[in-house]
């Protein structure tokens, strides 16, 4: 089953010639028409493309330049823009929209002979925790259709999975590729904020958006973050700064990494199992030799959903104000005026859950509520800020569960925005203070995969890569698939 192997056990095959790339293409696309009907991981299919371009990694191979991603299929996230193919954030706003330009992520892996197999759903404009928020329809989990695949990559993760994909790449603003990492039994990397350019990358919350890889396991992780890295003079927000070859880092021993557990993660309403997998995980840890502090305190952490959902809908409205109907984009024409036309094209363009986020940050940024809200949430990110630097001067990586539950049911939080929220309680800290944080399987409960997430100082990518690869050789998680219509 060429569609279920690695990027790296592929790029070998390729290498060697054993297998081409249209042929990996097509297996990749038929197992897309098997499955595809009962997951909904895609927003766009783009057969044609993918059969050009794999023609052209062939061509390339060929010719003897066979890079680590050359001819193998990806899945892209629908909020980064792909030249000529439609870029929709999973909304009615965009359902039309087809960008003049690539974003910065797309163009490197095309300058690698990337494959685009199409965009993924995705809730709207990264905008929730559940793929529940498309405009479209709702993406399944893989190992139980009735669940979530979380959000707000989990077409991605979802795809990735069940072999619709051999890798993807999505963003994170408050744990939106780790959390479905978790959900899925994938591996999901935040790197660090300022080492992947968001030229490109349809902007929800500036100051906490960054893309990263979902993938079968931390070796392909580690490839493609080497192909995605870098500094961008087109993003601002670009760090410059040397990127290493992570594969470098990929070495099973721990012998001597500081391994701190942050007492307040194991929240309040956690499910049982959940705790119980990620403390066993942590001991696996021990066994490799990593030396374990239980007694970790970051205090602010309850402080952070509530700074979160003050900071990311303030700059979500912000980001928002620019569709209007005018320039791109669904526009409402049966309207008497141009303020009347930019009302009903917002009414009806956006969905609730981007409407509850516009009325919220709009809310807290309005004469009078600045200071009570904004200003003292920016003082709790600093707080948080500070509290991880403080934890990093004691210990190489911090680990924590990445989901206080398992998949929830479809449907089961929709209308309870709080505890859609809290399902992202364990990772949008790590958001809040730019850190690279990356989400590995780490068992089952019951039959729905439980991640695991390591986190790192900043631009200390290649320690997480260390202690997730050291975890993973480990165990056997990563060799477990779910199975969709018998295959």
């Amino acid at each position: 089953m060429d569609y279920d192997l690695t990027i790296h056990e592929v790029h070998e095959l390729l290498k060697s010639r054993k297998i081409s790339s249209i042929e990996l293409t097509q297996a990749v696309l038929d197992r897309i028409e098997e499955v595809e009907g009962k997951v909904s991981s895609f927003v766009t299919i783009t057969r044609d493309l993918a059969l050009d371009q794999a023609h052209q990694a062939d061509e390339r191979i060929k010719a003897g330049e066979c890079l680590p991603l050359t001819g193998i299929p990806v899945l892209i996230k629908d909020n980064m823009c792909t030249r000529g193919t439609r870029t929709t954030c999973s909304s009615k706003m965009l359902e039309n929209f087809v960008p003049p330009y690539d974003a910065k992520v797309v163009e490197k892996l095309n300058d690698r002979g990337m494959v685009m197999l199409g965009k993924s759903n995705m809730d709207e404009f990264a905008m929730g925790s559940s793929n529940e928020n498309s405009a479209f329809y709702p993406t399944h989990n893989p190992w139980d259709l009735e669940r979530v695949p979380g959000g707000s990559s989990g077409g991605c993760a979802a795809a990735v999975v069940s072999g619709e994909a051999v890798y993807a790449l999505g963003s994170d603003t408050g744990g939106s590729i780790r959390q479905p990492a978790g959900f899925c039994s994938v591996v999901g990397f935040k790197p660090t904020y300022g080492r992947v350019s968001r030229y490109g990358l349809v902007a929800f919350a500036s100051s906490l958006d960054q893309i990263g890889p979902l993938t079968r396991d931390v070796t392909d992780s580690a490839l493609v973050l080497n192909a995605i890295a870098g500094h961008d003079p087109r993003d601002s927000t670009s760090v410059d700064q040397p990127v290493p070859d992570y594969t470098k880092s990929l070495v099973p021993d721990l012998k001597g990494t500081r391994v701190g557990v942050p007492r307040e993660y194991f929240v309040e309403g956690m499910e049982r199992g959940v705790e119980q997998v990620v403390r066993q995980a942590i001991d696996q840890l021990e066994e490799l030799g990593a030396e374990v502090n239980w007694e970790i305190s970051l205090p602010s952490t309850p402080a952070a959903l509530a700074c979160y959902y003050i900071v990311a809908p303030s700059e979500a409205m912000a980001n928002l104000a620019r569709y209007d109907g005018v320039k791109y984009g669904f526009s409402a024409r049966d309207a008497e005026s141009m303020w009347d036309a930019m009302e009903k094209t917002r009414q009806h363009g956006f969905g609730p859950e981007v409407k509850r986020r516009i009325m919220l940050g709009t809310y807290a940024l309005s004469a009078g509520y600045y200071e009570a809200y904004y200003l003292k949430a920016q003082k709790v990110r600093t707080l948080i800020t500070r509290e991880f630097a403080e934890a990093f001067s004691k210990c190489d990586v911090l680990v924590t569960p990445t989901s206080p539950t398992v998949p929830f049911r479809i449907g089961e939080r929709v209308d309870d925005p709080l505890q859609m929220y809290l399902a992202d309680v364990c990772t949008l800290p790590i958001n809040i203070a730019g850190i690279p944080g990356i989400s590995v399987p780490a068992g089952f409960v019951d039959g729905l995969p439980v991640g695991m997430q390591i986190l790192g100082k900043p631009f200390a990518e290649e320690t997480l890569f260390r202690a997730a690869f050291a975890y993973e050789q480990a165990t056997e998680w990563r060799h477990r698939r779910p199975v969709l219509n018998g295959a």
